[in-house]
């Protein structure tokens, strides 16, 4: 198999290299200009306050000891390869399902660096109604959230070969 055509199949990856470098710059913006747990309302229901979660999606596991760390990398390792031979072998014409795992992709590189490198996930994203808050997030997580939404809306398609 020519390296055209593996670059041809993967060619969504460019999509996720861009998602990811926002995600990584916002990161480090947040870093290098606010406290750890520092908070500045954006909008009204929009703070950016900057934490740090060992933990997954909602802080899954999150008061745990530390090991749930590489348990995370782990995961996050199997489902990028997953996610890498599933965009090789889907069809070039599936735009969304394709776009779908891109953006899921980039999202997981994005907290897998943060595991890797801090140990957390940098989070700063914090959505609220009244005194109900959404657990805070990252462009990373929103990446993979509008990924499965993607994947979603992909399985009513029907596509003709």
């Amino acid at each position: 198999m020519s390296k055209y055509l593996i670059l041809t199949k993967l060619r969504w990856l460019y999509l996720g290299f861009a998602v990811l470098i926002l995600d990584l710059i916002s990161k480090q913006w947040i870093i290098a200009h606010f406290l750890l747990n520092e908070s500045i309302t954006l909008i009204p229901s929009l703070n950016i306050t900057y934490v740090q979660n060992p933990g997954a999606a909602f802080s899954f596991l999150a008061n745990k000891n530390g090991w749930q760390r590489w348990l995370f990398i782990f995961i996050s390792v199997v489902i990028l390869l997953i996610l890498i031979v599933a965009m090789y072998r889907s069809n070039n014409k599936q735009y969304m399902i394709n776009y779908a795992y891109t953006l899921i992709i980039s999202g997981a590189l994005g907290n897998l660096f943060d595991r890797i490198i801090y140990g957390v996930v940098i989070d700063f994203i914090d959505f609220y109604i009244n005194y109900w808050h959404w657990p805070i997030f990252n462009l990373a997580d929103t990446s993979i959230c509008i990924g499965m939404i993607l994947i979603i809306l992909d399985g009513f398609r029907t596509y003709t070969k």
